[in-house]
């Protein structure tokens, strides 16, 4: 089979928990991506990759056929698993963030990166713990990956709570990791392997015991 006839295992997919669910982008998905990203500049844009241009040219409906794009062709490679996260409501969906396994590598390492982001309107309501936690889940079971990581500057206190209340553990330190808001920062990496959660049942399952624990 070609690389261009591959795809991602156990992807594309929906997933759900409560109200939180999980699927691929659809093209029609610009205008709704462009108003969450361009409202949460402030909140993003200071952990986000150095891209040139500005923050509203970066995230228009015209530049999501770019971002589309480059996710297709992840998935047709093999490289990625992309989601965009929807909180459902009265048979509604409304996009509120982003879970992507990406750069996975196959045969003897199985292990690819996780990055992530959520609207600011819902963050401490664990949808993205949630969201990734049904990721994580879907990599390790259909997606035959034996390991995920997160880099998360060390400033960011919010994404750091995210996978330290999901059990990732801190691995490594890395300095000037990537350029990110003008400048090379450093990055803290955590990481996961499917042995550390197939006897809770799955990332997801550990989830819904921590939230019953903590309130």
């Amino acid at each position: 089979m070609s690389l261009l006839g591959r795809r991602t295992p156990g992807w594309p997919v929906t997933l759900t928990d409560g109200s939180v669910l999980l699927r691929p982008y659809r093209r029609s998905d610009a205008t709704a991506w462009s108003e969450v990203r361009r409202a949460n500049q402030a909140w993003l844009a200071p952990w986000e990759s150095s891209l040139p241009g500005g923050w509203d040219e970066l995230n228009s409906p015209a530049a999501f056929r770019w971002v589309y794009r480059d996710q297709r062709r992840s998935t047709r490679t093999g490289e990625g698993m992309p989601f965009v996260v929807c909180l459902r409501a009265g048979g509604r969906e409304r996009l509120v963030g982003h879970v992507n396994i990406g750069s996975i590598v196959r045969r003897a390492f199985c292990s690819g990166y996780v990055g992530y982001w959520v609207d600011s309107r819902v963050a401490g309501r664990g949808v993205i713990p949630t969201a990734l936690a049904l990721a994580v889940d879907q990599a390790f079971g259909p997606g035959g990956l034996h390991r995920v990581e997160v880099n998360i500057r060390p400033e960011n206190r919010p994404s750091r709570r995210v996978v330290e209340k999901l059990g990732f553990r801190e691995e490594a330190y890395h300095l000037r990791y990537m350029h990110i808001d003008g400048t090379w920062r450093d990055h803290i990496g955590y990481a996961m392997t499917s042995e550390d959660v197939a006897a809770e049942g799955g990332l997801l399952a550990r989830w819904h015991r921590v939230r019953a624990t903590t309130g």
